[in-house]
């Protein structure tokens, strides 16, 4: 997946200790607002990859994720998969989302699937590409929060982005593990940081 994407972040910085939580396809009222108080009550920043179609029905919520220190990024329009599109249509949908997104260059590909020739016109269009490195499968009912937590021991490592959902598909077995994840990571040391600081551009 890395040779096929070159160019995309798949990690952070890998010289400290410190991890990415990521968030696709909210906001929804039903779990984000949850979410985010979980993260103010651990002081733990996070970035969220949103669907346009969300932003724009929960504005409000794109207001808070913003207001209270989370980083925010684009997942499409429609959750568009790229792979059954054209490169027209897929930049088309992304872009569609950038005003209700305040602007941001960060874009992750909806399932993690894009074709090269996608890939190299967000790049041209100046995104930057982030997909993870840590993925816990929290959209899959038969993965419970201690088999979350278990994928999260081990294979995080220094700069690893760790990838969740704030979905209804998702969000309870995600508001289960959240703390969990969180205790352990802190445990073990690691800091939190938002995608942005990455390349500090945003």
């Amino acid at each position: 997946m890395q040779r096929l994407y070159r160019g995309a972040v798949f990690r952070g910085d890998s010289t400290k200790k410190v991890v990415y939580l990521t968030f696709d396809d909210g906001p929804v009222p039903q779990i984000t607002p949850l979410l985010l108080d979980i993260l103010r009550d651990k002081k733990v920043p996070a970035t969220f990859f949103m669907v346009g179609e969300n932003a724009e029905r929960y504005p409000e919520l794109v207001q808070r994720v913003l207001a209270e220190g989370h980083q925010v990024g684009n997942h499409s329009y429609t959750h568009m998969r790229g792979t059954e599109h054209t490169v027209d249509e897929y930049i088309a949908n992304v872009k569609k989302s950038d005003k209700l997104l305040y602007g941001t260059r960060l874009f992750r590909p909806p399932y993690g699937r894009l074709t090269l020739k996608q890939k190299r016109a967000l790049i041209n269009e100046g995104y930057t590409i982030v997909l993870w490195d840590v993925l816990t499968h929290d959209y899959d009912a038969s993965y419970a929060p201690q088999k979350m937590l278990d994928i999260v021991q081990r294979f995080t490592r220094n700069g690893s982005i760790i990838n969740f959902h704030d979905s209804v598909k998702s969000g309870e077995r995600t508001l289960a593990a959240i703390p969990l994840v969180i205790d352990w990571l802190h445990y073990k040391g690691y800091e939190f940081e938002r995608i942005g600081s990455i390349d500090g551009r945003h």
